[in-house]
């Protein structure tokens, strides 16, 4: 969270897996009720709805605006932020993201959906909130992760920002980045998800818990037996080895270039791949992206820049 004037800045990075803000990340997950659930620790009640949040997994959808879950999302996310801060009524301005390519002919609509109530008052694990949205801006996913150094970067070097449901590039020539080496693929950590899950079929005729997974591929192992463990493992190294393969394909040079490495997918090339680790570096804050947007919106009004 930052502060202009008497606005309060909240970035949020809408991710497929994951919410995340300057100091919270929580599931994609909504799961509505007309009546109150029995469980109301991340109860979010609002125009008369309950929404469980971080319950349930979102499906992956390219247009966010399609349904109210990451408008309610976005409630929760402003709630944590404020709460942060011992505050429970704002002008609140939203810094938000889209993937790479599909920001310009998506943003007029996300910002016209993340601010279609001027104001809103509603209620999240049973406190009362009154905001004003004032205006919400959206700016380029991967970008933003390294936006508050990213003039200092010199000579070539390519931006992936690996997410749960896409994979962001961006080449950056002397600070520059480059309108038209800017690519979004649908490639994200969960098609290394549902790749383990068909080999673990496969070779085993039985069926992997989610929660498994994703321990062996953020931390590399996990409890369970070695023969189980190395089919993870040789199918998290085909998808990491499938990424450099797509970098390659968008101007990638391992030995030219550096590579600045974003998003949750980046343990997966940490544990998995094979690179060189003078060249390649890991941008660990989860929460990098949602301070990106941050920093650009900040930047923006102290230009002056209508935004």
């Amino acid at each position: 969270m930052k502060y202009y004037n008497n606005k309060v800045i909240i970035g949020i990075d809408h991710g497929y897996g994951n919410i995340k803000t300057a100091k919270h990340i929580f599931k994609t997950g909504v799961l509505k009720s007309d009546g109150e659930p029995l469980f109301t620790k991340n109860l979010l009640v609002y125009d008369g709805k309950y929404y469980t949040i971080g319950e349930g997994h979102k499906e992956f959808a390219p247009e966010k605006q399609k349904d109210d879950d990451y408008y309610v999302l976005t409630l929760a996310a402003i709630a944590m932020e404020l709460h942060s801060v011992g505050k429970t009524d704002a002008d609140v301005f939203i810094a938000a993201g889209l993937p790479l390519t599909w920001t310009n002919g998506q943003k007029s609509e996300f910002s016209a959906y993340l601010t279609k109530n001027s104001e809103v008052t509603f209620t999240f694990q049973r406190i009362r909130y009154r905001i004003r949205i004032l205006g919400a801006n959206i700016y380029p996913q991967g970008y933003a992760a390294i936006a508050e150094y990213a003039a200092k970067l010199k000579g070539v070097n390519m931006v992936v920002d690996v997410g749960n449901g896409t994979m962001n590039t961006m080449t950056v020539i002397n600070g520059v980045p480059q309108q038209g080496r800017m690519f979004t693929e649908q490639f994200g950590t969960h098609q290394c998800t549902l790749a383990v899950r068909e080999a673990f079929m496969r070779e085993t005729h039985r069926n992997i818990d989610d929660a498994i997974i994703d321990e062996a591929l953020i931390t590399g192992t996990a409890n369970i037996s070695e023969n189980d463990l190395k089919i993870i493992k040789a199918t998290a190294s085909e998808y990491v080895s499938e990424i450099f393969r797509r970098l390659r394909e968008h101007g990638y040079d391992d030995h030219s270039q550096n590579l600045y490495v974003a998003g949750g997918g980046g343990c997966l090339i940490r544990n998995f791949g094979k690179f060189d680790p003078n060249r390649v570096f890991f941008i660990d804050d989860i929460c990098a992206a949602a301070k990106g947007y941050e920093f650009m919106a900040s930047l923006q009004f102290e230009r002056g820049v209508r935004i």
